[in-house]
């Protein structure tokens, strides 16, 4: 045995008489002997050390897979590397990555795909990339990110996505944090971040940049072409080896919360945790395999984040999908161009990708003609209460229906580029219903699917014949949820459990042990329940929970959403009021936003300035209302706010004073993060000013009270 083992075996057995000690030694070592033997000849070589647990902090470390008995949670569990082999086998001749050029679509097969991955990882070997040691990146959505992805895997190491709007500390944090080698960065802009800090990350042997030319030569930095062709020489069989020794229980992926809370956590993910849930995540959804229909998908959103991973990395390469590259400038307009180009089938939008075309097709629909929008508020009625009555069950489609879908809802999703996705998907964040039954309106449904980094990705997801507005699905097959410590409501913390479930956080022991419970149940820190269907809602965060000086635990969300809903112009709402007496709100604008730094300007969106005319107001900017300059619009947020009290369940709920913040939240200026969440603790510290103040003379008179 080893010393180890011999003496933890003392410090449970510390009075076994001699002979029986040495009796249990050598059964422990027969048995040990056997799962060694069992090991082998499992071709996946799980871990066979008999410590090993669900979790681990340590880079190194391995951890005893969630296997069932039947079912898909008993799937043989695989490394990356057999994934990606299994698919060259499969889909070696389709079409996996397609990069446009000008004009036109550069395109590898999985074949040629699976090569560069091979190349990246032999260069990242010679570049002396350590075992379980990250290759950070940082850039938009390309070819050279999934490659250096996946060859950072294959090489040993960590894949490691960065935030593009990371600030140069905030890099380091994660480079210093992953014990980075190596930093694969897109243009000169983030090759300047990482210039800054390099001298504080003694760990950090080669930088890369993917895109454009180098501005200067520096010793250790390379072009993507030099890259690649670094380790063209040496032979494949120190990659093989490693590549051999890679087991399915390891670490191979990091994934770094967005901090909104504290600093980011770098969330382990196994080879399992990722082959495993790409395959029961893509059957439940009914995703087809290339050889019977290739799915196309659109590569966007940000990789550092597990959403993106899953669906433009993971789920491709298991179905055989293939994968179109928007352009950078995506989220600043051209995603739509991106859309009609490509006609994806399966196309996923955080929330404020919904918001923003749902605000665009408002704008274009208020310059129609009279006719146009008659037909189109008729459509639109048509359409809502059939989806609805289809979502409840129902088959029939009424005449209007298949009319209106001629007339209207087949040329909205042509104009989309959505003509032929069967699959839309929201997550990430909270989306409104106001949303969710605007696309719903138009034979749009948008599901919603819900989960973490730390269950690597999905966990509960809708389907076009099991859904509900506003609930997040049901769970993928395979996976467990707990509604933990319900109220008589049924609301309680939403725990996970499943193959999914990730290894633990980097060097974190103590926040791993608050995330996963003895049994191995991951605690989400959301609120939840079930309806008596099964479909799970989200109520909330047990650290967003306001508890008022009188003791009542509200949950904020409802109560934001309710009145932008009510009020639509309001772009933002922040429920303010823990320890106080009463509730008090912070509000935004909708109003324009600066291409190219993601700023919000003075200019109020077209939408706000057409609610603005009805009110009779001549409002065309944020600065003409805040303040309390714009009395029709101070009314007009004063009546909703006053409409979402009288549904208020009790009077600790009711939201007592308001105040419109002179600009709207969002990334750059620090209130939201980079999948649009609200930071709260971030928000409260900026506007303290502003919360006390409304906190203050309250015996006085408010400038906008509300009839209690």
């Amino acid at each position: 045995l080893s010393p180890q083992l011999r003496k933890s075996f003392f410090v449970v057995f510390p009075i076994v008489p001699v002979f029986l000690a040495a009796k249990l030694m050598s059964s422990a070592r027969a048995c040990l002997e056997m799962q060694v033997i069992s090991s082998c000849q499992h071709q996946n070589k799980l871990s066979s050390s008999p410590a090993s647990g669900l979790w681990t902090t340590r880079r190194d470390g391995e951890v005893k897979l969630r296997l069932e008995q039947q079912g898909i949670g008993s799937e043989t569990p695989k490394t990356v590397h057999e994934l990606f082999q299994e698919a060259v086998k499969k889909y070696g001749d389709y079409f996996a990555l397609a990069s446009k050029k000008g004009d036109k679509w550069i395109k590898q097969t999985y074949k040629q795909y699976y090569e560069e991955c091979r190349k990246a990882a032999k260069s990242f070997i010679k570049l002396g990339l350590e075992r379980f040691h990250g290759v950070g990146i940082l850039g938009f959505n390309s070819a050279e990110w999934f490659i250096a992805d996946i060859g950072a895997i294959l090489a040993g190491g960590f894949a490691v996505g960065i935030y593009t709007t990371n600030s140069p500390e905030a890099c380091q944090y994660v480079a210093e944090n992953c014990g980075a080698n190596i930093l694969v960065v897109e243009n000169h802009k983030q090759l300047e971040k990482i210039l800054e800090v390099q001298h504080k990350l003694p760990l950090l042997k080669a930088i890369i940049q993917y895109n454009g030319e180098l501005k200067e030569k520096r010793p250790n930095l390379y072009t993507w072409s030099e890259f690649m062709s670094l380790g063209s020489d040496d032979p494949d069989s120190q990659l093989d080896k490693i590549i051999e020794s890679q087991k399915p229980n390891q670490c191979c992926t990091l994934i770094y919360t967005s901090g909104t809370t504290g600093q980011p956590k770098g969330v382990m993910l196994s080879h399992d945790n990722i082959t495993w849930t790409s395959l029961s995540a893509g059957r439940y959804v009914g995703l087809t395999e290339a050889t019977k229909q290739q799915e196309l998908v659109i590569s966007y959103l940000p990789l550092s984040h597990i959403a993106a991973q899953m669906i433009d990395i993971w789920l491709p390469i298991t179905f055989g999908a293939q994968v179109f590259f928007a352009q950078p400038d995506a989220l600043k307009g051209s995603l739509i161009d991106t859309l009609r180009e490509v006609r994806p089938t399966a196309f996923m939008g955080v929330p404020r990708v919904w918001e923003k075309i749902q605000e665009k097709m408002k704008s274009v629909g208020a310059k129609s003609s009279a006719l146009r929008r008659k037909v189109a508020a008729w459509a639109k009625e048509v359409g809502l209460q059939t989806n609805l009555k289809r979502m409840n069950g129902a088959s029939e489609l009424p005449v209007n229906f298949r009319l209106a879908r001629q007339l209207v809802y087949k040329k909205v999703r042509k104009g989309l580029g959505l003509d032929r996705c069967t699959k839309c998907y929201t997550g990430a964040a909270p989306i409104t219903r106001e949303t969710l039954e605007f696309f719903l309106s138009l034979d749009i449904p948008v599901y919603e699917l819900y989960g973490m980094s730390e269950s690597c990705g999905p966990h509960t997801i809708s389907l076009p014949d099991a859904f509900r507005i506003t609930s997040c699905g049901k769970e993928i097959t395979g996976c467990r949820t707990m509604i933990y410590k319900p109220d008589s409501d049924g609301s309680g913390e939403i725990c996970f459990s499943g193959r999914h479930i990730f290894m633990g956080y980097l060097n974190m022991e103590d926040k791993t042990k608050e995330a996963i419970h003895e049994e191995g149940w991951l605690h989400s820190g959301d609120l939840g329940k079930h309806d008596r269907n099964g479909f799970l809602y989200i109520t909330g965060r047990i650290k967003e929970l306001i508890i008022t000086a009188g003791g009542e635990n509200i949950p904020p969300v409802p109560i934001e959403d309710a009145v932008k809903e009510a009020v639509p112009i309001i772009s933002n709402a922040m429920v303010v009021g823990d320890k106080a007496k009463f509730l008090a709100m912070l509000l935004t604008l909708k109003c324009t936003v600066n291409e190219e730094t993601g700023e919000p300007q003075d200019d109020l969106t077209p939408e706000a300035i057409a609610y603005c005319l009805k009110l009779g107001s001549k409002a065309t900017k944020v600065s003409d209302i805040v303040g309390g300059k714009d009395k029709a619009v101070e009314a007009a947020i004063q009546k909703g706010i006053a409409l979402v009290n009288e549904k208020a369940i009790s009077n600790a709920q009711k939201v007592q004073k308001w105040v419109l913040l002179e600009k709207d939240f969002s990334i750059a200026g620090g209130e939201l993060g980079p999948t649009m969440k609200l930071k709260r603790p971030v928000v409260a510290k900026m506007y303290k000013e502003q919360i006390d103040q409304l906190y203050t003379d309250v015996a006085t008179t408010s400038a906008n009270p509300l009839s209690k």
